[in-house]
């Protein structure tokens, strides 16, 4: 039977595979994210049995029209992403949910939390398990499904480890890669969550899920590494503490810092999980870590079949299992009275025999190092001197997305360990406007990153000048700017 559905944190991890697989099963949707154009970026389409809608839950705002019609209620909310203070936030945010959930007439909340350990207190467990006495707190009937590891392509532990196997032949670890945990795969997560809301509760519920074995992380890195044909040694230390292991994080890995932090202090702990309960439930074959990893790798090429990446073929062709789920980033903002017209008619004069708008030697030295390993970045090219057009090349560059008097996307051409691009947003904030300028990068394997921190000062230093040069060139006066990088 169909369903009124609202998936609050649709623009996340999980609730970017759920919405599609509720969708298909006839169900009306109404998805929601921090920021609605990442989620209309989905590729979802205009479907009519979907409804986008941006919400914010740090901001102090009424949600009663959001339950309006609403039967089934999916919780994916986390703050991970936030920073130092994600617990209180993460709270707030619940507490603020919980409070207008209470007053609506939807019938059963589904809660994605996380294993909890019986030795340990990890600040982001135990927050995760107060999220569910929070929503619980409202009086509706809530079902809390507790996951560890989540065997899928964006899954960041699943990716922090794929990180550490693609850049590290011999790792030396914390104690906790001998915790133990029951990783389960992105499939059989997505099936559990679908068929829930055909099974009516009259009382709360608090469900493990579990995978087919109980695996320490050792034995789950070593085993991904010889799916992926390599061979690395994990050496555990003791007196390399999670702390000290989350000072490094940021150089091996491309997940986000924030959230490889906030994960650190759940993996250094033994999260036990009995899934007997839901799969008598909802029972259905768990398919091994193997399988699961084949699955990851195979879909992992979902990510450039996204608005984000235009849908574009040479990206798509150029996309390579071991390149980072998650990208590195680095960009400059600029605030200025320049009005986004002009600033669009500046930015469409990129490349060929304009320029770069700013010390354009240095983009000259980047183009010869990139001749002199094979590459084609001496080519200059312009289709029109002008106006830019969906897919018109420009040098070394592609154009994969464009948004009149607002955004530019070009995706980066020449030869280096991974796959990049390089964004230009506008941005009307009525008494002013902003100019960013931003490189995003998935680096391929360990020199896929070293390529990244060494192009990262000339990055900043090249956007900090395009930017001011951009707003020079209309004419117009500079306010603020400030540099920003993950």
């Amino acid at each position: 039977m169909s369903k009124n559905i609202l998936v609050v944190g649709a623009s996340g991890y999980i609730g970017s595979h759920l919405v599609p697989n509720l969708l298909e099963l006839g169900h009306h949707v109404r998805a929601t994210g921090r920021n609605l154009k990442l989620l209309e970026k989905r590729g979802w389409g205009h479907i009519d049995n979907l409804e986008l809608v941006e919400l914010d839950l740090e901001r102090d705002q009424d949600l009663t029209d959001l339950f309006m019609g609403i039967d089934t209620v999916y919780f994916l909310v986390h703050g991970m992403n936030h920073g130092h203070d994600f617990i209180e936030f993460e709270l707030d945010c619940a507490r603020r949910f919980s409070h207008y959930l209470a007053l609506s007439h939807v019938e059963h909340v589904v809660y994605l939390g996380a294993l909890q350990s019986q030795t340990s207190q990890s600040k982001h467990l135990t927050a995760r398990k107060e999220t569910g006495n929070i929503l619980r707190d409202s009086g509706k009937c809530v079902t809390e499904l507790r996951a560890g590891i989540i065997i899928g392509p964006g899954s960041a532990a699943f990716e922090v480890m794929q990180d550490f196997v693609y850049h590290l032949p011999i790792m030396l670890t914390p104690d906790w890669v001998t915790s133990r945990n029951s990783p389960i795969a992105l499939r059989n997560l997505l099936y559990y969550l679908t068929e829930l809301i055909e099974c009516p509760q009259d009382h709360n519920l608090i469900l493990d899920v579990a995978g087919p074995e109980q695996m320490t992380y050792k034995d789950q890195m070593v085993r991904l590494s010889k799916i992926h044909g390599k061979t690395i040694r994990v050496i555990p230390l003791k007196w390399l503490s999670p702390k000290m292991a989350t000072y490094w994080l940021r150089f091996i890995t491309s997940v986000p810092t924030n959230i490889a932090r906030a994960l650190i202090g759940g993996l250094s702990c033994d999260l036990p999980a009995d899934g007997s309960e839901l799969q008598r439930r909802i029972p259905q074959h768990l398919i091994s870590y193997e399988e699961a990893i084949q699955e990851a790798l195979d879909m992992s090429t979902e990510l450039v079949k996204s608005e984000i990446w235009g849908f574009d073929p040479d990206a798509l062709l150029r996309w390579q299992t071991g390149y980072g789920y998650y990208p590195k980033q680095a960009g400059y903002t600029l605030k200025t009275d320049a009005s986004c017209e002009a600033l669009w008619r500046q930015v469409q004069l990129i490349g060929g025999e304009e320029g770069y708008f700013f010390a354009n030697s240095l983009w000259r030295v980047r183009e010869w190092m990139d001749a002199m390993i094979g590459g084609d970045a001496l080519q200059r090219y312009r289709r029109d001197p002008q106006q830019l057009q969906l897919g018109d090349k420009i040098d070394s560059w592609k154009v994969i997305s464009l948004e009149k008097n607002h955004f530019l996307s070009l995706l980066f051409g020449m030869k280096a360990p991974g796959l990049g691009r390089l964004e230009f947003t506008i941005e009307d904030c009525g008494d002013h406007r902003t100019i960013d300028i931003r490189a995003w990068w998935h680096p391929k394997g360990f020199m896929g990153l070293l390529y990244w921190f060494a192009m990262m000062p000339a990055h900043l230093f090249i956007f900090r000048g395009m930017t001011h040069a951009l707003v020079k060139r209309c004419k117009a006066k500079i306010q603020e700017g400030n540099i920003d990088t993950k």
